[in-house]
């Protein structure tokens, strides 16, 4: 399958490797060592691509940044983790302790 070109000026995310596993430093933990330093960026496409090609982008605040080409129109998506039953009446438990409750 052939990925279909991506505009010139669409809004995409990159992702740059800033440094190797062999060159960071011994001062971190050997599980971050092993693993590359890697940086992503949002901005407006220079050049019509497709997601896998070296690309260079102007940021929002108009740094020029070049990657692989990750995304077209990245969205924004929050995860807060796993639901933890405990916080459903961690407030209530809280005012108890703080103020009595209510059964004085």
């Amino acid at each position: 399958m052939i990925d279909s070109l991506i505009s010139k000026n669409t809004w995409v995310s990159i992702k740059k490797i800033i440094l190797e596993p062999e060159r960071r430093t011994s001062r971190i933990p050997d599980e971050t060592k092993a693993t590359p330093f890697i940086m992503w960026a949002k901005g407006r496409l220079q050049r019509d691509s497709q997601i896998g090609d070296e690309v260079t982008v102007i940021t929002r605040t108009g740094r020029l940044e070049s990657g692989v080409l990750e995304e077209a129109n990245p969205q924004y998506i929050l995860n807060y983790g796993d639901f933890i039953e405990e916080l459903l009446t961690i407030g209530d438990d809280a005012r108890a302790i703080l103020f009595g409750d209510g059964n004085e």
